[in-house]
């Protein structure tokens, strides 16, 4: 690994300013953070910038809703945002907003070179509008009968029912979600990024080692399919810049929110008296490396480069995508408790057990990642506390009775030699971005160490003065086991390294060398961390918990969902019957491109079937593969825009997040048919 102190800039994505910062965002924070505490701590110049994303139709209703004006919106988002980040030690050098100055400026500059470069086309489209609110209409913001099978409440483009597909007026009895007004169809000019004449750099740049293994090989796919051009303006009212010479229209947030990233970038760099260019100029030799969750890589590694390519802007280094957070094994849910916000967790538990678990999940390639919370506890307690803190609690004692200084003898050069040994070792994973890797290689040696003092026991050797100095040299090698493993940890845990550098009596910098602290002085110990309690973890789960509307006992007619949806009319059992529900297993989970609400997965039931399934909302494809799930096996197969479905799924479920596919219990196999 290279000693040269290198100039990077790192970016996270946009948290969006219309809600609440949770677990899941923290994920990538926290990732991100670990990362750039790891390159300062080697030496190295690193910027962290973000800001919040600020525009859109969604913020400009919350707004509205609350009766305050869009910047107040953002603004106390902001605030709230900065609060949850600063309590889990996110060392942001700036974080920002896209509603800026710097943003405004640079967002008009790279249209306007598009513009010049011919990137830029226009041409009429028709969509739902909104005649009260006098609001074109995301597909979202409409709902309806679906037109295939009649099923209410469905949304503007797809039925979570029956999977259909359609454009929002063919809903029928579509109303606005917003204003409750029928829409019409309304005609209106819109600009759009010609991101298909970029289809070959794009090939090239995706496999020029951007991007990790599997991301490229997942864009692949999408550019063999053909790129299309993309949407990059809104119609009035829009919170977001105005495009140049446009009057009443608008960026689409997508265009810029990425240049958010400069925006920051710039704003730091005016504030603290630096070169903004040497990071975004076409010929930058400075490292950029955006972190960002694979739900969003098409912007990231498809738009964003295009649109860097033609306004001649330096293209990122590296763009490293990162999984979902599921809790205990599942998607994170409200009702169970697991949908938890920061500011949640943070009234209940120490943010460097967080910070520490996910560490020890956190690979360098696109894995989702699983808090499991009975073992959050047990990790967190068995390695912070009863591993690495316990050799400085061990041993400190021993020093404080004998002055306080470290004896500059090294009883056990063949340990101390395995820590020198794994120095570089840890620090190139870190470097990969192999986080759970490098606090396994961690752990060994705080194991090796405490293996050690158990051994030789300094505890009973002290019941006799004669052995004082052999008490002193063992104690002294165990704080010097101690130093470097926090030095290692310091990334990961750094109020924890600061209370142990004041314990210390030093500053932790890890150089490429480890060197033996000599005839050191330390200074009193006192607890450095404690261990986490289970029932300030229960106590987590019972705060997030957001209950359903509870069914009264005296009249099932009280039951929500029964009064919501009313069991339908009775059937004869021979109708029944006609429908063969089977067993299947969910062999590949997939997103389907251009759809907002679908999902692709291809079913084992002794046979392999293809369905369309409206469950996007509720479930990352890749927590799907290798389930159990009911399919109605002998539904008309139906061809949709997307190719042909051929049965459908159940689940149960108001829609949106709180959708549940039907899971038969173990040993229900693939095939058989549900009686």
């Amino acid at each position: 690994m290279s000693t040269t102190p290198r100039k990077i800039l790192v970016t996270s994505a946009l948290p969006y300013a219309n809600g609440s910062i949770h677990l899941g965002h923290m994920v990538e924070t926290i990732q991100t953070d670990i990362w750039v505490r790891f390159q300062k701590q080697r030496g190295h110049h690193c910027v962290y910038v973000c800001a919040d994303d600020a525009h859109g139709t969604a913020i400009m209703l919350t707004a509205e809703k609350n009766g305050i004006s869009a910047e107040q919106q953002i603004e106390n988002v902001q605030l709230e945002h900065e609060a949850d980040f600063a309590g889990f030690n996110i060392g942001f050098d700036n974080y920002y907003t896209t509603h800026s100055a710097e943003n405004k400026e640079l967002s008009e500059q790279i249209y306007n070179r598009l513009k010049a470069n011919g990137h830029i086309a226009e041409r009429e489209i028709t969509q739902a509008f909104d005649p009260e609110k006098q609001l074109f209409l995301a597909d979202r913001y409409i709902k309806g009968t679906c037109p295939k099978c009649n099923a209410p409440d469905q949304y503007g483009d797809n039925c979570e029912v029956c999977s259909a597909t359609y454009s929002p007026m063919e809903l029928l009895d579509a109303k606005s979600a917003i204003s409750g007004a029928t829409p019409i169809a309304k005609a209106s000019k819109h600009l759009f990024f010609k991101l298909p004449e970029f289809s070959d750099f794009l090939k090239d740049w995706t496999r020029a080692g951007h991007l990790q293994p599997e991301v490229a090989n997942k864009l692949a796919e999408w550019l063999d399919a053909g790129l299309q051009e993309w949407d990059i303006s809104r119609d009035a009212p829009y919170f977001g810049f105005e495009i140049p010479g446009e009057p009443g229209k608008f960026f689409y947030v997508w265009l810029d929110a990425p240049i958010g990233y400069i925006a920051s970038a710039k704003n730091y760099c005016d504030k603290n008296g630096l070169d903004f260019n040497e990071y975004w100029a076409k010929d930058s030799t400075a490292e950029v490396y955006h972190f960002i969750g694979k739900d969003i890589i098409n912007f990231h590694a498809l738009f964003w480069p295009a649109m860097l390519h033609s306004a001649e802007l330096r293209t990122p280094t590296q763009v490293f995508a990162h999984g979902f957070l599921t809790v205990d094994g599942k998607k994170m849910s409200k009702s169970r408790g697991t949908f938890i916000k920061a500011s949640t967790y943070l009234e209940h538990l120490n943010p460097e057990y967080l910070r520490y678990y996910y560490a020890t999940k956190l690979t360098g390639s696109v894995d989702d990642l699983d808090l499991n919370l009975d073992d959050f506890v047990t990790r967190v307690n068995s390695d912070l506390v009863g591993k690495v803190v316990n050799i400085a609690s061990r041993t400190a004692k021993f020093i404080n009775k004998g002055g306080n200084v470290l004896s500059a003898n090294n009883p056990n050069p063949a340990l101390w030699q395995k820590f020198v040994e794994a120095n570089n070792v840890i620090a190139e994973l870190y470097e990969a971005r192999e986080f759970g890797k490098a606090m396994r290689e961690i752990m060994a040696l705080a194991d090796a160490a405490n293996e050690y003092i158990a051994e030789v026991a300094p505890w009973t050797l002290a019941k006799d003065p004669a052995n004082t100095q052999q008490v002193m040299d063992i104690c002294s090698l165990g704080i010097n086991c101690y130093t470097a493993l926090i030095t290692f940890l310091k990334p990961v845990l750094p109020k924890t390294a600061e209370a142990s550098e004041a314990f210390l009596g030093t500053q932790l910098n890890w150089s490429t060398t480890l060197s033996y602290l000599g005839e050191h002085t330390i200074n009193a110990f006192s607890p450095l961390m404690t261990r986490v309690d289970p029932k300030a973890v229960k106590g987590m789960v019972d705060a997030s918990v957001e209950s359903m509307p509870e069914a009264k006992q005296s009249s099932s007619t009280d039951n929500p969902w029964l009064t919501k949806e009313p069991i339908a009319s009775e059937i004869e059992f021979n109708d029944f019957a006609k429908v063969d529900l089977r067993v299947a297993k969910i062999v590949n989970a997939e997103h389907v491109e251009g759809a907002d609400k679908l999902l692709r997965l291809t079913l084992d039931i002794g046979e392999a079937r293809n369905v369309f399934a409206g469950i996007k909302s509720a479930y990352n494809p890749e927590t799907l593969i290798g389930k159990n799930t009911v399919m109605v096996a002998n539904l008309k197969p139906r061809k949709m825009k997307f190719g042909m479905s051929e049965g459908m799924v159940l689940a149960a479920g108001p829609g949106g997040k709180d959708l549940f596919i039907l899971e038969p219990n173990e040993g229900a196999e693939p095939g058989m048919r549900v009686m």
